[in-house]
């Protein structure tokens, strides 16, 4: 059965860190990979796309303990989790989905977000990124840590067993229901570039996880 995308996370909180940690080729890599590309000069300013508990800021806090954090994600007890690992630090916490939240204009120096964005399609992501470029300062960039699948039938495939799902479980609200939906790598980078940002690379792999570099 279909679960909203905030119950799913709530229910599994326990297991999380060691699910995503153990169970996700290349996990072990890519979190200290990803916090290796964001900025490292002092105070400065990063949010967190579906920060989850942390486990990026972990690694990035090691490498900028100083580095100010304004972290979204759907799920109070992972955010209530995070700040218990990071009492000690400068983060924000807000509880919400990153389609609703306003993000501001130029107020980061980047952003971040890691397994997280595999849940939505080209065009809500493209609202979503036009959204988060204006949020970053002039020449502020955003990483993206995410899994994609190899062929567009690959990707048509699991949007349109959600679509089923959704239909066979009488569910007509316009929520996010946990059900993974990931783009190609191809059309992640063109709705980071119909979002407006100017440059987007590939920065490294790990089977079908890859992190992405947009920059403003």
């Amino acid at each position: 059965m279909l679960e909203k995308m905030s119950d799913f996370f709530e229910a599994r909180l326990s297991g999380y860190d060691n699910h995503m940690l153990n169970d996700i080729e290349g996990a072990k890599e890519f979190y200290p990979f990803t916090a290796r590309q964001l900025p490292i000069n002092e105070n400065c300013s990063i949010l967190d796309l579906g920060c989850g508990t942390g486990l990026e800021l972990h690694e990035y806090f090691a490498l900028n303990p100083s580095a100010k954090i304004t972290g979204i994600d759907l799920s109070k007890a992972m955010l209530d989790e995070l700040a218990r690992k990071f009492a000690d630090r400068d983060i924000t916490l807000i509880k919400g989905s990153y389609f609703d939240i306003p993000l501001g204009y130029n107020i980061f120096d980047a952003a971040v977000s890691v397994e997280s964005l595999h849940h939505f399609t080209k065009e809500e992501k493209t609202a979503l990124y036009s959204k988060l470029r204006d949020s970053l300062k002039e020449n502020g960039y955003f990483i993206l840590t995410d899994y994609f699948v190899s062929s567009d039938v690959d990707e048509r495939f699991h949007r349109e067993r959600l679509c089923e799902l959704k239909a066979e479980q009488g569910i007509t609200d316009n929520e996010f229901y946990h059900y993974d939906t990931p783009l190609t790598v191809e059309h992640e980078i063109e709705a980071l570039f119909d979002a407006g940002f100017t440059t987007v690379e590939v920065l490294n792999n790990w089977n079908a996880t890859y992190t992405i570099k947009a920059v403003k």
